[in-house]
């Protein structure tokens, strides 16, 4: 079989403009809900896309760690290369992709830091292991093999001990979304998209998109 054939038809569900809610927000808490009650695997895995000044995209997955009126936030290394198109470039592209279900949500809006209280907090919650590894790596440096890696781990472990500190270079972004789209799919590639954009005024616009 080639490549070319390779197609799924899509049945589970529909979407209309009744069933979701004003808020895009809420409406995607709902869907969240629904995928972990389905349990699907790494529910809370999204792609994050971003782009530096020279506008050439990259995207990577990462976990979602919280999800408010504010928007949805996620930790990593500020050094790293997403961390340093975010410097060049504030806004950013979420995608989440939930197959069992027949979902996607697409958000983009505008990245900022959250509070350094937020990132300290969100830290000291790590598994000890994961907060050392977020002080020994120098995300998205080359190093010369694994073993240099495992080398710096050990270093830093026997250093820290087991209350380390969070990093100056490790924390949070919030993505303050102002496009949100829910992405049902249905049969023979008629997909149901209905898409919210802020307004101005801070409401959200909502309409129905062809697939």
């Amino acid at each position: 079989m080639s490549i070319a054939d390779l197609r799924k038809d899509y049945s589970r569900a529909s979407l209309t403009e009744q069933d979701v809610h004003p808020d895009p927000i809420q409406q995607f808490s709902k869907w969240f809900s629904e995928a972990i009650a389905a349990e699907v695997p790494e529910a809370n895995a999204m792609s994050v896309s971003t782009a530096g000044a020279n506008g050439r995209p990259s995207s990577r997955i990462l976990l979602i760690k919280d999800i408010d009126a504010r928007g949805f936030t996620f930790f990593t290394n500020y050094d790293s290369r997403k961390g340093s198109e975010l410097e060049q470039n504030k806004y950013a592209a979420l995608l989440f992709y939930w197959i069992e279900l027949e979902r996607q949500v697409r958000i983009e809006g505008r990245v900022e830091r959250i509070s350094a209280a937020e990132s300290d907090a969100y830290f000291q919650s790590r598994p000890l292991k994961s907060r050392l590894g977020a002080i020994a790596s120098s995300q998205s440096q080359p190093i010369a093999s694994r073993e240099a890696m495992e080398q710096r781990f050990a270093q830093i472990e026997q250093e820290v001990g087991e209350r380390p500190v969070r990093p100056a270079h490790w924390g949070g972004y919030r993505l303050v979304p102002d496009y949100i789209e829910f992405w049902q799919g249905r049969p023979s590639r008629f997909h149901d998209r209905i898409a919210y954009r802020l307004q101005a005024d801070g409401t959200w616009q909502r309409q129905r998109l062809q697939p």
